[in-house]
């Protein structure tokens, strides 16, 4: 492998509870109640708009900065990304280029990974404003592996969700299934699973 590449949300940001109060709390107000449980079945992993258009019928860029006001609000201290993955990313940035392929907007993205010291380290963050089909497409990472300058194949791709997973997968890259989000069963497309992300990990994987 020559990239390591990170999902952002319940990836490199242990945010996906986060994510799902922020969207209990907005469809509720909205008149439309989601559980957390309903999150996790069936909108973790998709772009805001896919979300919105799946549980309300309809999206549009105010609900989404809402959104997204509430989620910055709780994470921009850089208190999601634990130092485990922190660590993980410095050790791989050493020895290769590293990559963000998220379903996130970039201003929700950039605020967390500068708080955790880890922004500059990264050769290509890819987010929701970069692509016009995102996960479970394989848009997202084909593009990324083109600014990479890099085949699919090379790239090494954490994900928590399915949907990221058939993103990846679908692009050709080999896919580890972080499966701390969504449990094994649902994580079973990815070429390897792991319960958690640190040093010991990326080096078993990039030996």
């Amino acid at each position: 492998m020559q990239a390591v590449v990170f999902d952002f949300n319940g990836t490199l940001s242990d945010d996906e509870r986060v994510l799902a109060r922020v969207y209990e709390e907005l469809f509720a107000e909205l008149g439309h109640p989601l559980s957390p449980a309903q999150y996790f079945e069936l909108l973790a992993g998709h772009t805001d708009e896919e979300m919105f258009n799946r549980w309300l019928g309809y999206s549009n860029d105010e609900l989404i900065r809402e959104r997204v006001r509430r989620y910055n609000a709780l994470v921009c201290d850089g208190s999601t990304v634990d130092e485990d993955v922190r660590a993980a990313v410095r050790w791989a940035a050493a020895r290769m280029p590293v990559a963000v392929v998220s379903a996130a907007l970039r201003n929700e993205i950039e605020p967390v990974l500068r708080a955790a010291s880890l922004w500059e380290l990264f050769t290509v963050i890819l987010s929701q404003d970069d692509v016009t089909r995102g996960k479970p497409d394989p848009q997202p990472y084909l593009l990324a592996a083109e600014r990479l300058g890099l085949p699919p194949g090379e790239l090494l791709v954490f994900e928590d969700t399915d949907v990221g997973v058939a993103s990846a997968k679908a692009a050709g890259a080999y896919v580890v299934g972080l499966t701390r989000t969504l449990g094994a069963k649902r994580m079973a497309a990815a070429d390897e699973l792991v319960d958690r992300i640190d040093v010991r990990v990326l080096e078993s994987l990039c030996s």
